[in-house]
């Protein structure tokens, strides 16, 4: 059975001394993987990672919308420590044109940590779009898709939750309003949550979405109609607009929780698909990769 992790963070420091020890374990389970970046460190980091392989590992390079201004917080148990950077148009095309890279990413729009100051959240929110709207251009211009990242400022399914997603549908209107070239394969919201009237959203703009391991957690009790509509999705999301993800190093799924995530665990992401679709898990397998492949143009 083949699987392809389509988003895992092997460039990150939680993987500093044994990253080629998870890629192999990865390997060995007949699981290929996409390494997605944050900035022009872990750019530069993936592409240092993936060329070492022949096969089975890739990369993605970006400018994440939380490194666009210096701060610090935690992140799953994690302290997180961060330099803001400004998107450096050159720098980014000229390693997303290595026959490694197969995606620009990880972008978009991260509402989670703005300032509390009006003003600030009003120029941050300005900054985070403009900036994913350069690197749309720059996914456009080489032909490749965009890994989105669309984060809330709060709890998913709230009213303010969807705050980033009402942000993120009309810009995608606009960038691709008179762009016809790769109109059904621009790209994926990663890590999604939502109901099936916001997927059908990025569906027809030629976006696919996918899950992680958060799908296998129980629901939160004062979140449960949130958690219902994302389970009904999956049930009902087409067998062509799907693909699987562990977002390493969070998001491990039961019964790994609390643990440092890999690759070789997007395995339990598909058999909880397998589940709430009632179907095989071998179809999980074979659907997703086939997504994968096509949208990433693998060989």
């Amino acid at each position: 059975m083949n699987l392809i992790d389509t988003h895992c963070h092997l460039n990150f420091q939680a993987y500093k001394r044994d990253a080629d020890e998870v890629i192999r374990r990865a390997l060995d389970a007949q699981t290929e993987l996409i390494i997605p970046s944050a900035e022009q460190k872990t750019s530069r980091r993936a592409l240092e990672i993936a060329d070492k392989y022949d096969r089975g590992v890739y990369t993605a390079v970006g400018l994440h919308p939380v490194h666009l201004q210096d701060q610090e917080f935690e992140e799953e148990g994690r302290k997180v420590k961060m330099k803001g950077e400004r998107f450096d148009y050159n720098f980014y095309k000229k390693l997303a044109e290595s026959e490694k890279t197969v995606a620009i990413g990880e972008v978009g729009l991260d509402y989670y940590y703005l300032p509390d100051d009006a003003d600030k959240i009003k120029q941050n929110k300005q900054l985070q779009q403009l900036t994913l709207l350069q690197q749309l251009e720059l996914a456009y211009e080489l032909n490749k898709p965009a890994i989105i990242h669309c984060r809330p400022r709060s709890a998913e399914g709230s009213g303010e939750a969807r705050e980033a997603h009402a942000d993120l549908v009309p810009l995608l209107q606009t960038f691709y309003k008179n762009k016809k070239r790769r109109a059904a394969g621009r790209g994926v919201i990663h890590s999604f949550f939502g109901d099936c009237d916001l997927a059908w959203k990025y569906f027809s703009l030629g976006f696919l979405i996918s899950f992680t391991g958060d799908i296998t957690f129980p629901p939160k009790k004062n979140n449960l109609p949130a958690y219902q509509a994302r389970d009904e999705l999956i049930r009902k999301v087409p067998s062509d607009k799907f693909m699987i993800e562990t977002d390493s190093p969070f998001m491990a799924p039961v019964p790994f929780r609390g643990q440092r995530n890999e690759p070789a665990r997007v395995i339990e992401v598909a058999k909880k698909i397998a589940e709430l679709k009632n179907i095989s898990l071998d179809s999980v397998a074979q659907a997703t990769t086939k997504n994968a492949q096509t949208l990433f143009n693998l060989k």
